[in-house]
């Protein structure tokens, strides 16, 4: 079955705690967008807030870094308690480095692709990944529409990762829809992060649905 890596930027923000306890026993993750007002027109998320979400749940923190300095914010969100710890592709100048200084704690690294970005730009990190998350939507934009060509781009990582007999998982972030997830699920995504699939529908019919696909 397709796993969530359930997005709080969906979640009542009011309420944070209570909506991580309702959402947890239906969520393998919680995935956290963190974004800085400058690589994105929007501002989510900080260092201190995760900290204090961080004694709510024992599912593991999904630290997705849209920021215009991800390696500068690695530390402070390990230290936060993040486990996974993600970055734009495009958002540094030396990918390499970011990555080395995930794994160098023993943490979890992933990087993201936007839309717009081909696979190809992934060759010289894929044996550092742990999860490579694909955006399917313009970056920063809640409710838009799953471009077109996601299918086909999720099923060529999946074919990448296979070949080079790797465990990289494959995380599809944007326009998460039940006209949607199955399309993805059938191209080789493990994981979803829903936003309003999870948050503005009954949790447990959802997982049911996601289980029958």
């Amino acid at each position: 079955m397709i796993k969530c890596s359930t997005s709080l930027w969906s979640a009542d923000l009011a309420n944070l705690a209570s909506e991580i306890k309702r959402i947890e026993p239906h969520s393998e993750r919680f995935h956290i967008d963190v974004v800085d007002g400058h690589y994105v027109k929007n501002m989510l998320f900080f260092p201190d807030l995760v900290k204090t979400l961080r004694k709510h749940t024992a599912k593991p923190f999904e630290i997705h870094l849209m920021t215009t300095d991800p390696l500068g914010w690695v530390g402070p969100f390990i230290e936060a308690g993040g486990d996974i710890i993600q970055f734009c592709l495009d958002s540094s100048k030396n990918p390499s480095e970011v990555l080395a200084a995930i794994k160098s704690t023993g943490k979890r690294a992933g990087i993201s692709l936007l839309v717009t970005e081909p696979l190809d730009l992934l060759e010289p990190y894929w044996q550092d990944l742990d999860v490579v998350v694909l955006c399917c939507t313009a970056m920063g934009i809640k409710g838009a529409s799953m471009d077109a060509g996601i299918p086909d781009k999720i099923r060529r990582a999946r074919e990448l990762i296979e070949k080079r007999g790797l465990k990289t998982e494959i995380e599809v972030d944007g326009g998460i829809r039940r006209t949607t997830v199955p399309q993805m699920y059938a191209a080789g995504a493990d994981f979803i992060v829903p936003g309003s699939l999870m948050f503005g529908e009954n949790p447990v019919e959802m997982r049911k649905w996601l289980a029958s696909l």
